[in-house]
């Protein structure tokens, strides 16, 4: 039986070092419940193969999202943003995490899709602040870019590692970013856990993410990803620690419950010349405070998770944690934040605490661009 393809408008973006296919949430079904097969079919999952060739997915966690803007429903933003993360050779469409990459992308959306209204003299206006309530976790954004002719920018002098060029540059800031699932800075009450023998911090801002030495596994905390795919126990013993992790933090009771998405886990440890490799990036301790390598659904990531990294440069500033155990006390590379050393380069992040300790904000600068818009096309169902 022949059937006609479903079709909607669409746009894809990249944001950051991640792409999404985004929707207007006026163009999807009121009933979110018809939301995950549209979208196992945009993305092309389930795909046994892990390719996802049949849609706009590519086989790796970071180019396998969608993400849905619409009117805002919270009085201190002017757009509500819904991420959607999907397995690749599963049928799993997860709404528990933000990404921190894709929504550098979501004012952009707003301004082009005009989401966001500016002014009647939008041609004279240079710059804007979108403010993003994210969905997922309840938690407000701030997105400051320029803007050309009414539309985002897509040129500028501003690069990131991981991405090939210049674009225009864009600040982020989560506002009150702790607690972003679990309620608490310190969803298990410690700053450090023992998990299968190894000391952990558990710890929730922008996303919960469990921070683990690399040392403490064995393992150097410069491995590329290829190296950490190719280790015989490593992210078996990784993702076990991670559920372990989740269960602590009270997102959810069992470790066969914990979701793929959250919480996240990293690999911390201390760069140095003639210990750790310098690699190609100058990942050594004149050019970052700390090493990281992050897994996202299970996956060695490319970079570094945004949200990952705004945990991490608040972890740095917990005194007894994992993270400070590692940066230590000494000179920062750049005052204004934490530098990072990632799989693909470098990421400075910014933290600010109250005079109480609390964590009040985290800053990040990334780069968006539009792709296409247009009519997006998928089928009910993926063969298997």
């Amino acid at each position: 039986m022949r059937t006609k393809q479903n079709a909607l408008p669409a746009a894809y973006y990249r944001g950051g070092t991640s792409r999404a296919v985004f929707f207007k949430q006026e163009n999807l079904p009121q009933d979110r419940k018809e939301w995950a097969s549209i979208f196992r079919g945009v993305i092309g999952s389930p795909d046994p193969y892990g390719r996802q060739l049949d849609g706009l997915g590519g086989g790796i966690s970071s180019l396998s999202k969608i993400c849905v803007v619409g009117k805002s429903t919270h009085p201190d933003a002017d757009v509500d943003y819904t991420f959607v993360s999907l397995g690749i050779k599963n049928t799993d469409v997860d709404y528990s995490s933000n990404c921190g990459n894709m929504i550098s992308a979501v004012g952009p959306f707003a301004v082009d899709s005009q989401l966001f209204s500016l002014t009647e003299d939008a041609d004279e206006i240079e710059s804007v602040r979108v403010r993003i309530h994210n969905t997922n976790t309840g938690k407000i954004i701030h997105s400051s870019f320029p803007v050309i002719d009414g539309e985002a920018a897509s040129t500028g002098d501003f690069s990131i590692d991981g991405v090939a060029g210049k674009a225009a540059r864009i600040r982020l800031d989560f506002i009150d970013p702790a607690g972003s699932v679990t309620g608490k800075l310190l969803p298990t009450g410690s700053t450090t856990d023992t998990i299968d023998g190894v000391v952990v911090t558990c710890l929730d801002a922008g996303n919960p993410c469990v921070f683990v030495e690399a040392a403490a596994l064995g393992v150097n905390a410069d491995l590329t990803p290829e190296e950490m795919a190719a280790h015989p126990t490593l992210l078996s013993r990784l993702d076990a620690i991670r559920r372990q992790g989740g269960v602590k933090m009270g997102i959810a009771s069992t470790v066969d419950t914990v979701p793929g998405s959250i919480p996240k886990i990293c690999l911390v440890g201390e760069p140095s010349v003639g210990g750790a490799r310098a690699t190609e990036h100058g990942q050594d301790c004149t050019r970052v405070d700390v090493l990281a390598r992050a897994l996202s659904v299970g996956q060695p990531h490319k970079a570094v998770p945004i949200t990952v990294a705004l945990a991490l440069a608040a972890a740095a500033r917990v005194a007894g944690s994992v993270v400070s155990g590692v940066v230590g006390d000494k000179k920062k590379v750049d005052e204004a934040g934490l530098t990072i050393g990632h799989a693909s380069g470098n990421l400075l992040v910014g933290a600010d605490f109250d005079e109480y300790g609390s964590l009040t904000s985290a800053t990040v600068f990334r780069t968006a661009r539009r792709l296409f818009e247009g009519t997006i096309f998928w089928k009910n169902e993926i063969s298997q």
